[in-house]
């Protein structure tokens, strides 16, 4: 299957190849609700937003520190050599990594905006120092760089039946939904690294802290104030999937059955955190199977009638995309 992707594509160079196909067992591997909806893109767009993904992946893996016990000074120092080496292969240079050697082209053929790569980087930057956000819109200024910039990247890679300026916001917005749920979902394993994303006012109005999740998560003991600032956090979420949803219907018609499919599913989190009570300190919230399989099903079905009326969708200032592309020499 890798390979058919990559040939429709055009990417024929070997060690180009391994790249894409790197960043692609990157988002089985680690994202898999979003990795299932990627499914349901054509062939030729599956491996840029592999490796746009599979990019981002990597870069939020060397800031948690899965295992390897480094330090902020460590942590910090790994991202530095990310960066050089991500201005390089955005450059042009041939890069030793993978991950950014398949980003890099990624971003010449799509002509993906470099900062938006800044963005990203200086929010992940920001994970090493910052473990709490007073407000929502100080966290809003992280999720710009961490999640709708993401957004953004992809963007050119879907392809938009109007002008891209006027569909960004709502990718934009689609990606802070994205997080967001995550935040909700997360918020135990959160803690265990030290950061707090939900917005310490909206906990506060509830009358909780750190303290107070601290305390429900080390002895599992529950206080109804938390999952009561918990369903707020939901309820702001849902307001963010609904900016973003205006935003689907300006797709091209074949990419929006697999955006559809990966608005459903990562809603269903939401449903899903709701359901248990929002219970997510002592037990992570997930989609059933079942769920997961009829929202599939449901996005293959959209996906091929899709491309059986498929025609070029228009890129920025109404230009027309090829349906693949072949990589730079």
């Amino acid at each position: 299957m890798t390979a058919r992707e990559l040939d429709a594509a055009g990417i024929t160079e070997p060690g180009l190849r391994a790249a894409y196909a790197h960043c692609r067992r990157l988002n089985a591997r680690h994202g898999k609700t979003y990795f299932l909806a990627t499914r349901l893109l054509p062939a030729d767009r599956r491996p840029a937003v592999h490796a746009l993904y599979g990019f981002a992946r990597w870069a939020d893996d060397l800031v948690d520190d899965l295992g390897t016990g480094a330090g902020p000074a460590e942590r910090g120092r790994a991202l530095d050599a990310l960066q050089r080496c991500l201005d390089e292969g955005l450059r042009g240079d041939a890069s030793p990594e993978p991950v950014v050697r398949a980003v890099a082209h990624t971003a010449s053929v799509h002509g993906i905006d470099h900062g938006h790569f800044a963005d990203f980087m200086t929010s992940m930057r920001m994970d090493l120092v910052v473990t709490d956000y007073p407000t929502y819109a100080d966290l809003q200024r992280y999720m710009h760089g961490s999640a709708a910039v993401i957004g953004l990247q992809i963007l050119p890679v879907l392809g938009t039946r109007v002008p891209r300026e006027e569909a960004a916001p709502h990718a934009a917005a689609l990606g802070v939904a994205f997080q967001l749920t995550n935040f909700l979902r997360d918020v135990g394993e959160d803690l265990d690294r030290g950061r707090v994303y939900l917005p310490a006012d909206l906990l506060a109005a509830h009358g909780v802290d750190r303290e107070l999740l601290r305390w429900s998560r080390d002895t599992g003991r529950r206080d109804p104030r938390i999952p009561a600032a918990l369903a707020e956090a939901a309820a702001l979420t849902r307001g963010v999937y609904r900016a973003a949803e205006p935003g689907l219907a300006m797709l091209d018609p074949v990419a929006r059955p697999c955006m559809r499919t990966a608005f459903v599913l990562y809603g269903a989190i939401l449903d899903a955190v709701r359901d248990q009570g929002y219970t997510v300190l002592h037990r992570r919230a997930v989609v059933s199977r079942r769920r997961r399989a009829a929202t599939a099903l449901g996005g293959l079905a959209r996906a091929v009638a899709a491309r059986r009326s498929a025609r070029p969708p228009v890129a920025a200032h109404g230009r027309t995309l090829c349906p693949a592309r072949k990589e730079s020499p």
